[in-house]
Parts: C-alpha cells; structure tokens; sequence
C-alpha cells in the first residue's frame, strides 16, 4: 500500500478505478454513464464471470473503470465475491468507487466498511437517490461523508444526474490519495486482539507492499482461507501468526459465546444502523413504494405462474419466431457473401473442385450458419437485458426456486433452460451462456450439463420427420411427449449429477435480491444486447471455423477410389459429347472450343440460375440479364432467355448437360460419405448400437448433427437415395426403404430418445468449455450423455421388443415411468441437497433472504 507520511505532489495523468457495489444497486447503469461507448467486455482470467471495462477522459486525466462483479461483501463463499477480491489484491487500483443504492443503505454499508479497511482511497456514488426521495428519504451527505471519511456524490444514473460531480470527486481524491488516512471500524471485545496481529502484519514489507495490515488482521482472526494462504505465500514462516490468530478466536469465542464472523457482521451492522440514524431522515408519504404495489400483482400465488408463462411465450414469439423472420433478411447478405468468396476462390471444375474451392466454402458456409441466427441472439440478449434491468429476472428465479432445489438446481437455472427451449425453439449456447449468472456453483454446473436435453429448434426437423412417418395418426401426443420428457429427463439428470460428480463442489448461501423495479434504458439495453452478441461470435464463430476443417477433411477422405473416379469420368465424358453432337451444326458452338471454356460456361449458368432465384422484380431480371451480356457477350446467348433458334437449342442443351453434371456430383458426394472416414465410422459403432436398432446410416446421420442438429435430417436426405426416374420426398423415400432397412416404430422411439438425451452440439460444447474452463467438463458434457442417451435408446427397443409393444404403447409406458420417477424424487429430501434456507419475501424490505 503507498506510503501515507510521503504524499505525492505529482497530479496523476493515468487512473485505474474500481468500480464495486452490491448486485442491483445501480452499478451498471453507472458505469455506461461513465464510459459511453469506450467500453471492453472480456472475462477474468481462468473464470467466466464478465470483465467489463471502460474508459474515459477528464481533461489531461486518462481513467480507466473496472467494473467488478456484484457482490453483498469481500468473503470467499462465491465466485463473484473471490473475483472482485483478488482484483483488488492483486491489480491494486488507485481508488474505488463503491455504488450504493440509496434506498438501501444499511445492506449497503456492509461492503463500504470491507473496502475501506482494505486501505483503498474510496468514493460513494449514491444511487437511486430519486427513488429514495421518493420515499421521504433525505440524507446529510455531509455527516455521511465525515463518518465514512470519503466523498459521497448522489448519482442518478440513467440521467446522468451526478456524474460530474463524480469525475471530479474522483479527480480530487486522486490527487490527494497518498495523504488520506484509512479509516477503520472498532470491533469491540475483538479489537485489542486485532490491533496486536495488525501490528505485527504492518511489520513485514512483504505482506504490507500486497493487502492492508488491518483487513488481512481481521480475516486472519475471522479464519479465512484465502488470507491464510496469501500470508503463507509472502512470509516464510507464518506460523506464528496464524497461531496468534487462532488463539484470539478460541479465546474470544469462549468468552462472548458467539463466532468471530457472527461478531465481526454484528459491529458492521451495528456502525451502519447508527451511521443511517445519525444522516438519514425519514418522512412518511402515507404511499406504498411502487415496487411493493407491482409485486403485491406479479408475485401473487395465482398470477404469478400465469404471468411467468406469459413472459415466456413473449421472449419465444420475439425472439425466436420473429428473429427467425428476420433471418430472411439477413441471409441474403450472407448468401451474397458466399457469392463473392466463390467469386475469388479458384473457379469450379466440372467434377472436381479445387482443395481451395471447396474447402473455403465450407468455411464460409459454417460461418454462416452460425451468424445466420444473430438477430434471433440481438432480440434475445435485448429481452434478457430487459429483464434483468426492469428486475424482473429475479422474481422469476423467486417463484421458481422452491420447485428446482429440490433437483439440485437454483431459481435462476430457470433462464438458461427457457433459453435452451424448454418448449420447442430454443438453442442452448445462450442457455449456456446464460448459466454465468447463477451464484451457486453446484447449481451452475448441474444447469450447464443439463441445459442441452432441452428441445433446441434445430431437434424438431428429426422430430417432425419420424413422427410424420411412423406416428401419423398420433403425432400430437407423441410431440407432447417428447416436449415434456426432456424437462423430466434434465431434472433427474441434474439431481443425479448434484449426489454424485457435483456432490463435492462449493455451494454459497442463497440470497435473494428482489431489486426495486426500474425502467430500462434504450441505451442499456442496446449496449449489452450487442456485447454479449459478439461475444458469442468470437468465442463459438473461432472454434467452429477450426473444427469444420477436421469434419471437412473427414468427410473427403480417403476418397474415391481410382476406378469409380474413372467411371465418373467417363459418364461426364459422354454428356459432354452428346452436348456438343447436339450443337454440331450450331454456330454457337464456337465459343466453347474446348473444355475449360465448356467449364466456364456451366459455372456461369449455374450462378445465373442461382442469382435469378434471389431477385424479386421483373426490372431486377432485365438488369441481370443485361450484366450477363455485357460480361459475357459470347456465352449470354447459352443462357439469357431468347427467341433465336439457335440460341433456344444451345441453352436447353446447356440445361440439360447442367443437371447431369449436377446429378453426377451429387452421387459422387453421396458416394465420398459412404466411404469416408465418417461413414466406415459409422459401420465399426454398428455392434454396439444395433441393440438400439441403429444401423450405419443413423450412426453416420447421428454423428453429423454433432455438428449441427440439423445436420441429421440432411445426411438421411443423403443417405436413402432418391430412386431413378423419381421425385420423393425423404419421408416417402425412409417409408418405402424403411422395412428393407429393418426400422419400426419402436426404432423410431428410440431413435427420438437418444436424440432428446444426445450430447450437445459443437458450438454448445464449445460453450461448455468456455463457461467452465475446463476441457475435462466439455468431454464429461460429451460422454456421459452418450452412454446415458444409448443405454436409454437400446432398453427402449430391447424391452419393447421383448413385450412386443408398439412404438406408442413403449413411448407412454417411459413417459409414465419417467413421470412417476420424477415425483418421487421431488417429494425425497436428499441428504445430500442444499440445505440453506429458502427465499421468503420480505415487502417491508424490498427483497427477499
């Protein structure tokens, strides 16, 4: 810590300030009013909380804002509180400005006394101070600046009420902060003990140059860890300390009859009830606050649940159903994209493309696919925020939790499953995503590794396609099924994953904060809505792009072999010969003398055919009709529509050469999978997935939608070949082939439960990685759904083969199974659960505990 006998005289040019503050007290609305747009959103070193930081200038001052995670105090029982702390140990920032909420000031203080003793020059920014004025709050800002021996500036942060009066606070604190002198807090019966550790702390340079002599005192005797550890790290023998420590705890505890942290929280509160009635003033208005008229509605036994539904629906129709629309909008952006790298990569052979060709495409189509669904994530994020800055978001993990603790889960594993698609529609990257919020850290990691057996929309193409097939006549209850099973698979999934695997992990107290209800700002929501967007898009766009290279290179070897290349060839062969026997006595034939000129030719009708598609107005056709004659004056007549003869012959000679080659490429594809590494993958699972009535072709199709859900309606479309002379659509064609192929109903049943319990996506587990940190939870988030999913698929088929039921019949009786499961276990206490008390409402307060 800086020395207070030798203040500098030197104004700084360059600050780092933090900004801390309890969770809903206004932190992040500050911190845009402070920063605008000169804002960066990363994560803390090796955890996934947000490391948000801003900059902004006052004058020649350079100030760059830190905002820190939410948290009530500086202990180690959550990730939040862990970050925040060893931010401030280890970055050591000039100053700290610590938000308050002004209608809750007391709660607030809590965290003011920790970091002043922490020795940081510190600033208050009161917030909400309209609110608390009205409720007939005032405050001597005067005597709570003396007591608190800090500034204390009233902010209204989403009017930017304040915020000069703060950059100068924190411009003059700045320049006088090696001459303040910490203040601290007298803890009673336990002072004596820690002034004694706190100056022998103060005598050792190795400690003193990292934390306060006085905080590292006072955690040492409440038994904290973490100082334990930081004072082993910077003294080689710190055993006398920690035994001094120790002592004075025993000893104190002996005497009063209560715990060091019991005591140590009492003398906090007890200075902050005689701070708030020494400068706080109260008048009553005769109105209740409208945060507790609101609630009196929405957290209402009865409308409560109606209205929770409500929302629900809301963000769906928003996002997912309208954002889809929108991708109608974007996707010819990104078409035309494709367009032009097709337009730089090397050009199309007639059969074979260049290694450059089609490997650039696959990357820019993967790419694609993934930012196709941005404006679905811009609404969603944006209704996210909303929720969360109404303070909505947490009366939804209120009304929900009491149900979800009992599975091992917490209230606000609610939004991450919702998100994923508890009803059919929804992705789990954000449901992943939006896992980072939850505080419990067993919770957390049960919602992440159940979230993807939620109904993402990219599962209901497989869905739609079997039940269309095999259950034509009862598909709405098959549907229902399915949509519901996957909640009752992911509860009792997750309450198996808290006893066992998660059983060890840290839980914190579960506190509940319901935040006065606020108007979110346009700014705000816009702000974050774009942030967290992109970055989903560096985190998953990166990797996907890396992982399509092994799946591309995967799919393509080991190839075709020489003589089935050669028979490809020489069909090509005679389809270019009858073209041209065709125009033999065509003049048009000309300007195609030779082969490359030929490969030219059907590139440019090909994307002619493609670009004609994509135009919506007659005008638009003339103008692309006239670009293809100035461009290609000689080849236009092969494809610009016309009344010439000859020109009628060359171009249905053109069409028809063009359909060969576009059949002969699409059986040589079809022919490459068969035979890649994919496809003889597919037959070696075959011993152990026939129990489940798989065969290659649903391994291989399975195996794709590890890329992409979608993927495995496609690779089936590829897989049963369209039969010659025929145009069928995929469920005609899986009907028809389907007894040849072995397949049931009850193959089908299993078929859908081993896609419902699959494990997630790429882009998911690339996610999973990203929240967890860990390469062994993304291969855990991978296996253990693979063994679960198949055992699950195989018993399906075995048992309903052995009792001979039908593909309903098995489907009822698990759901039945599954249901009663879920019920028993619901109403069986665990001695292994959470055992922390639940949130109870408290209107008079303003939140729950």
């Amino acid at each position: 810590m800086p020395d207070p006998s030798s203040p500098s005289d030197i104004a700084p040019t360059r600050l780092r300030v933090a900004l801390a503050g309890q969770p809903n007290c206004g932190k992040s609305t500050l911190f845009n009013a402070l920063t605008g747009l000169s804002q960066h959103i990363a994560n803390y070193p090796g955890v996934t909380v947000d490391k948000k930081s801003g900059r902004y200038r006052d004058g020649a001052l350079s100030v760059e804002m830190v905002d820190l995670p939410g948290t009530y105090s500086l202990t180690s029982f959550s990730l939040e509180e862990r970050v925040a702390r060893a931010f401030l140990r280890d970055e050591q920032p000039d100053l700290i400005v610590n938000v308050i909420d002004a209608t809750n000031l007391r709660r607030g203080l809590y965290l003011t006394f920790q970091l002043l003793e922490m020795g940081f020059p510190v600033v208050v920014a009161l917030t909400m101070t309209d609110v608390a004025a009205s409720r007939g709050l005032s405050f001597d800002l005067a005597t709570l600046s003396e007591r608190l021996n800090a500034p204390v500036v009233p902010v209204v942060g989403h009017k930017g009420t304040g915020r000069d009066d703060l950059r100068a606070a924190i411009r003059d604190v700045a320049g006088r902060r090696d001459a303040i002198p910490p203040a601290t807090l007298n803890y009673g019966d336990l002072e004596a003990d820690v002034t004694a550790l706190q100056v022998r702390i103060a005598d050792l340079p190795a400690i003193t140059d990292t934390v306060s002599a006085r905080w590292l005192a006072v955690k040492l005797v409440e038994g904290d860890d973490e100082a334990q550890r930081v004072l082993r790290a910077h003294v080689n023998n710190a055993h006398g300390l920690l035994d001094q420590a120790r002592r004075a705890a025993v000893a104190f505890e002996a005497r009063a009859g209560l715990s060091v942290g019991d005591h140590i929280a009492g003398c906090r509160d007890h200075l902050a009830g005689d701070i708030l009635a020494t400068c706080v003033t109260r008048s009553d208005t005769g109105r209740r606050p409208l945060t507790e008229r609101i609630d009196r509605v929405l957290l209402n036994r009865w409308i409560a649940p109606a209205f929770l539904v409500l929302t629900v629906w809301t963000i769906y129709q928003l996002s997912i159903v309208q954002g889809y629309e929108l991708t109608k909008v974007t996707w010819p952006l990104l078409a035309g994209f494709r367009d032009l790298a097709g337009d730089v990569l090397p050009s199309a052979g007639f059969l074979h493309d260049p290694v450059l060709r089609s490997m650039g495409l696959w990357m820019v189509d993967s790419a694609n696919a993934l930012l196709n669904y941005v404006p679905i994530f811009l609404i969603l994020f944006a209704l996210i925020a909303i929720l969360e800055d109404s303070g909505y978001m947490a009366r939804i993990a209120f009304i929900l939790d009491r149900i979800l603790h009992r599975f091992g889960l917490h209230g606000q594993s609610t939004l991450p499953f919702i998100l994923a698609g508890v009803f059919a529609g929804g992705c789990a990257v954000p449901g992943v995503m939006a896992t980072k919020g939850i505080p419990d850290q067993r919770a957390r990691m049960a919602t992440i590794l159940t979230v993807p057996f939620m109904n993402c929309l990219a599962k209901v193409p497989l869905y739609t396609l079997l039940i269309s097939i095999y259950f034509p006549e009862s598909g709405g209850l098959v549907l229902f099924y399915l949509s519901t099973i996957t909640i009752i698979f992911a509860l009792l999934i997750a309450k198996l994953l808290s006893v066992s695997v998660l059983r060890h992990m840290e839980t914190a107290p579960f506190v509940m904060e319901l935040p006065h209800y606020h108007l979110p700002t346009v700014t705000g929501v816009l702000r974050r809505s774009v942030d967290r967007t992109w970055l989903y898009i560096k985190k998953v766009g990166t990797v996907v792009v890396a992982v399509a290279t092994v799946v591309y290179v995967l799919l393509q070897f080991p190839g075709l072999t020489p003589e089935r290349q050669a028979h490809y060839h020489d069909r090509a062969e005679a389809a270019i010969a009858d073209f041209r026997a065709i125009l033999a006595d065509n003049p048009l034939l000309a300007a195609v003398p030779d082969q490359d000129s030929l490969t030219r030719l059907v590139n440019l009708y090909t994307d002619y055919r493609s670009d004609r598609m994509m135009v919506g107005s007659r005008a638009a056709a003339e103008a692309l009709d006239e670009r293809v004659r100035e461009t290609h004056p000689a080849l236009a007549p092969f494809i610009v529509r016309s009344r010439d003869p000859d020109a009628r012959a060359a171009q249905g000679a053109l069409r028809d050469l063009a359909t060969t080659r576009k059949e002969l490429r699409r059986e040589m594809k079809d022919e490459r999978i068969v035979n890649s590494a994919l496809g003889q993958f597919g037959r070696a699972l075959e011993p152990v997935t026939q129990f489940a009535n798989f065969d290659w072709k649903i391994n291989v199709a399975l195996f794709s939608s590890f890329a992409a859900r979608e993927s495995s309606v496609a690779t089936l479309g590829v897989l049963f070949d369209q039969p010659e002379g025929e145009n069928q659509t995929l469920e005609e064609r899986m009907g028809a082939q389907q007894k040849a192929a072995g397949y049931t109903a009850l193959t089908a049943v299993a078929l859908m439960l081993f896609f419902a319990l699959y494990p997630p996506c790429l882009a998911t587990t690339i996610m999973i990685r990203v929240q967890t940190g860990s390469y062994a939870w993304m291969a855990f988030s991978i296996v253990f759904p693979t063994i679960l999913a198949l055992t699950v698929a195989s018993l399906t088929y075995s048992i309903g083969s052995a009792l001979a039921l039908s593909g309903l019949e098995m489907m009822t009786a698990i759901y039945l199974v599954a249901l009663g499961l879920l019920l028993a276990v619901g109403l069986f206490k665990s001695p292994f659960g959470r055992t922390l008390p639940r949130p109870a409402y408290r209107p008079e307060q303003g939140g729950a505990a």
